[in-house]
């Protein structure tokens, strides 16, 4: 006699069938919520989270069948909101020390200055993203207020220039939260199983 359960057959099996793969549609979809999770908390540490939340929203789509739950409308607006995204957050610092009455070269010293602050202030302050926000904040005012001294020689314009620099960084990033929280419901909502 053998020891082998028996599998069921027919009807049975079909159901059975059916279950485990409706079982396995919802264990994607909380995967990809959780994927949007890290992503969202990347964004947040300065890191491309966006891109990998629309990573995960084709990886989604491509593994449970184009169209089926995502298709390409849900992969185009998720990509064009990160790109959005990230170009308002690489300009917001320009158009800051623009507004504040900067030259060309003061709002390439703001751009380059937040690249450079953040990347360094990432490692060195222990809060992981107080430290980001703090050196892209702190890095767009002195690339933006030095070069902007060098151009005009005048302390009190470059300190409104640099101000005006660290807002709209700061502003930038919000921005770009914002959009990863955008994305992440727009996939929860687009991406169930139904």
């Amino acid at each position: 006699m053998s020891t082998r359960p028996r599998l069921a057959s027919g009807p049975a099996k079909r159901a059975v069938d059916v279950y485990l793969g409706w079982a396995m549609v919802w264990a994607w979809y909380l995967l990809l919520l959780a994927v949007q999770c890290v992503g969202l908390f990347f964004t947040m540490l300065g890191l491309p989270g966006l891109w990998l939340m629309v990573i995960g929203v084709a990886g989604y789509a491509w593994w449970t069948g184009w169209d089926v739950y995502v298709g390409w409308p849900g992969l185009v607006a998720v990509t064009g909101l990160a790109v959005l995204a990230e170009l308002i957050e690489f300009l917001s610092s320009s158009s800051g020390a623009k507004k504040a009455g900067a030259s060309r070269r003061g709002m390439i010293g703001g751009i380059v200055g937040a690249i450079v602050g953040g990347i360094f202030f990432t490692g060195l302050v222990p809060i992981p993203i107080l430290g980001t926000i703090l050196g892209v904040c702190i890095g767009a005012f002195a690339g933006a207020a030095v070069v902007e001294m060098g151009v005009r020689g005048d302390a009190g314009h470059a300190g409104r220039v640099g101000w005006g620099a660290a807002k709209g960084s700061f502003f930038g990033i919000m921005y770009k939260l914002m959009v990863g929280v955008v994305i992440l419901v727009v996939t929860a909502c687009v991406a169930i199983p139904r």
